[in-house]
């Protein structure tokens, strides 16, 4: 459920001002901002060693599929189902591309540990 902001008049100026200071306020690392430069498919497949033993058809049980162990919901909200109903029954490319958009809305965090362990997360 949205709920709508409602920004009173006299605001005009302090939203300018944060529209200008936001974008440099979002770049740490692991936020989506950080995440807008294209990420080869090497640094997929370090995460996927990570996560799954690089297994792109991983389904050990634990709710997470898929060689980047995604959670169901969120490869539903990312788009996933035009690919398949699960990351392990999409392809190695389907599941990045679904990686992409997961990692331009939530950032490394959304695979913590192993993008620690792997350098992309501080």
């Amino acid at each position: 459920m949205r709920i709508p902001l409602r920004i009173p008049p006299s605001s005009g100026r302090a939203l300018i001002a944060l529209g200008l200071l936001l974008p440099a306020a979002v770049t740490t690392a692991g936020t989506p901002a950080a995440a807008r430069q294209a990420v080869s498919d090497a640094v997929w497949d370090r995460l996927a060693d990570c996560e799954s033993d690089g297994d792109w058809q991983a389904d050990t049980g634990n709710g997470y599929y898929g060689g980047l162990q995604i959670w169901p919901p969120t490869w539903r909200e990312a788009g996933g189902l035009r690919y398949a109903d699960r990351p392990d029954r999409a392809s190695r490319r389907q599941q990045i591309t679904v990686g992409e958009e997961i990692l331009r809305r939530q950032g490394w965090n959304a695979w913590g540990w192993c993008a620690r362990k792997i350098g992309v997360l501080e």
